[in-house]
């Protein structure tokens, strides 16, 4: 006769369902397991060959293995495992990157990913979602009123063609310098365009300080907060005394190479919440601008 001891010890152990959600999950136990899901998802679609592995003869999972994703994003076995089965543990941007390229993700599979994550997409030159074709047609049709898109981190997602000659020659800047803060430290041209640049330079830091509590610990931040201070004596200066400006609309006054001054002035428009894009736009204070940025146009159109 066998033992209760006995039979406890013969019976094949089996691992806990860790993926299961309780109907009393918490918010962040949902998103856990919606991302365990994904990786999943994304993990057995994927064949060996299109990653450069060889299937070999006794492959009976769909897809890829957890080793063989481990291995192309170079993370630890286990730890991915421990993904894919919800486990409570910290992935960081660098990581999520690392899986999103191993798993062949496309720009709304990346986005999503790092969406359930609950982390910013460090990559510098990932364009955003909120810039489709009807918005890129609208920054056309605003022309001459020069407009820009960007971020509330001052990255220009996307801009029209005289704004892309108002200050400097924007397509002539890497994809990953277009900052604002960049150009406003580090770009000559950028800066010549400006007048009172000192005084420009303090109220956008202050701007930048404003909305970078709410980003503190993000990767992208602390990285262009790196290069700032690293790259720009004027902005460590600047910077470490703690001045801090709200958002709104202002009046500009550059020198344009091209036409001369021009008196702007700005408005936001948010295409999302306020941490999200906005629509910059720089309309004419008066008709001589107005007449200028006719010109400016002219000069692009004729480049084109």
């Amino acid at each position: 006769m066998t033992t209760m001891a006995t039979a406890a010890r013969s019976k094949p152990a089996v691992a806990p369902n860790v993926a299961a959600v309780s109907p009393d999950a918490t918010g962040a136990e949902v998103r856990r397991h919606e991302l365990a899901d994904f990786l999943r998802s994304r993990r057995e679609r994927i064949t060996p060959e299109q990653v450069g592995l060889v299937r070999g003869r006794r492959r009976r999972t769909p897809g890829l293995r957890r080793e063989e994703v481990a291995q192309l994003s170079a993370v630890g076995v286990t730890w991915y495992t421990w993904l894919e089965q919800a486990r409570d543990i910290q992935v960081s941007p660098q990581v999520l990157d690392a899986l999103a390229r191993a798993l062949l993700l496309d720009r709304s599979e990346r986005t999503h990913l790092f969406s359930l994550a609950g982390a910013v997409d460090p990559a510098p030159g990932t364009e955003c979602p909120s810039i489709t074709p009807a918005l890129r047609t609208m920054l056309r049709q605003l022309e001459p009123i020069p407009a820009c898109v960007q971020n509330s981190r001052y990255d220009v997602l996307a801009h029209n063609r005289t704004y892309g000659r108002m200050l400097c020659d924007m397509d002539a800047v890497a994809p990953e310098d277009r900052n604002i803060m960049l150009l406003a430290y580090l770009n000559e041209e950028w800066r010549t365009s400006v007048i009172d640049i000192a005084e420009v330079a303090r109220l956008m830091t202050a701007k930048f300080r404003a909305a970078m509590a709410e980003h503190l610990a993000e990767p992208a931040w602390k990285e262009l907060l790196r290069r700032l201070e690293t790259e720009s004596p004027e902005f460590r200066e600047i910077w470490a005394r703690h001045e801090v400006v709200g958002p709104g609309g202002r009046s500009k006054v550059f020198r344009n190479a091209h036409v001369g001054v021009l008196r702007l002035e700005t408005s936001d428009l948010w295409l999302g919440p306020a941490a999200g894009p906005r629509l910059v736009t720089y309309a004419p204070r008066d008709e001589e601008t107005r007449e200028r940025l006719e010109r400016l146009q002219a000069l692009v159109l004729a480049e084109d």
